[in-house]
This record gives structure tokens, sequence and C-alpha cells, in this order.
């Protein structure tokens, strides 16, 4: 996903400690990793810029907040400190709880389930692993 749209908001609200790593290798220059105040269930968000990191930034920061102006600027702020960032950014939310949550696992059918109870239990048995390995 990339930087909000109309129904989006238009900044993120990190909580707590977030991660600042460089890669002064790849496409990417910045990228910020930790937990926001809009989505608590969430494990993390990740927000990738292609852009070179400011050299006077930390390594981690404390209560950042990240605020999209448009036109692929962004200002990132953390106490009394502001970074100014050009180039696109990519918020990559964590969604597999909420994921799982919307679809329930699958029913296991009871052949199924006593087919590999029985296969496990032969399994940790020495009697019923040779029996096993003699069927194959």
């Amino acid at each position: 996903m990339t930087a909000p749209s109309g129904d989006e908001p238009r900044s993120i609200h990190f909580r707590g400690w977030i991660s600042c790593r460089r890669d002064g290798e790849g496409p990417l220059g910045l990228i910020l990793v930790g937990r926001t105040t809009q989505h608590r269930r969430e494990e993390a968000v990740q927000v990738a810029f292609s852009c070179p990191a400011p050299a006077d930034l930390p390594d981690a920061l404390e209560d950042a907040r990240l605020e999209f102006l448009g036109g692929n600027r962004q200002r990132l702020t953390s106490g009394g400190r502001s970074w100014a960032l050009q180039g696109a950014a990519h918020v990559h939310r964590e969604v597999a709880t909420a994921f799982y949550k919307a679809l329930p696992p699958r029913h296991v059918p009871f052949k199924k389930r006593v087919f590999w109870r029985v296969m496990l239990a032969l399994a940790a048995n020495p009697l019923g692993r040779r029996l096993l390995l003699r069927s194959r």
C-alpha cells in the first residue's frame, strides 16, 4: 500500500519506540518499524521510503509522528525534532490477526483426524516405525 489516499489518515502516530533502518544499497533508503496508536491490535507497521535517510536521523525514535504532505513529501517528528523526507512512502500493516479472525479455520473431517492420530501414534513408537517403514 502506498501513501494514504483520501479515506485514510493523513498521518501515522507511532507509540513507543520505533526502529529507523537505513538501506544504503537497495532502492529503499529508510524503513520505519513500530506500533501505531490508530490500530492497537497490529503487531507492527512498516513504512518504507524510496529516498535516502536524513544524516542526523537516529537509529530509534520514541512516540514519533509521520505526516503525509502530498506530492511524495513527508515530515517525521519526534520530541522537538523534525525531518523532511522527499520520496514515495509505502505503508505495510500487519493484517494477519484481522485476516484469521474474518476467516474461521476449516473443519477437518473426522476420518482424516483419526487417520493422522493413528499415524502419529505409530511414528512415536519404535515398533510402529518399523511397521511404517516396512510398508513403504
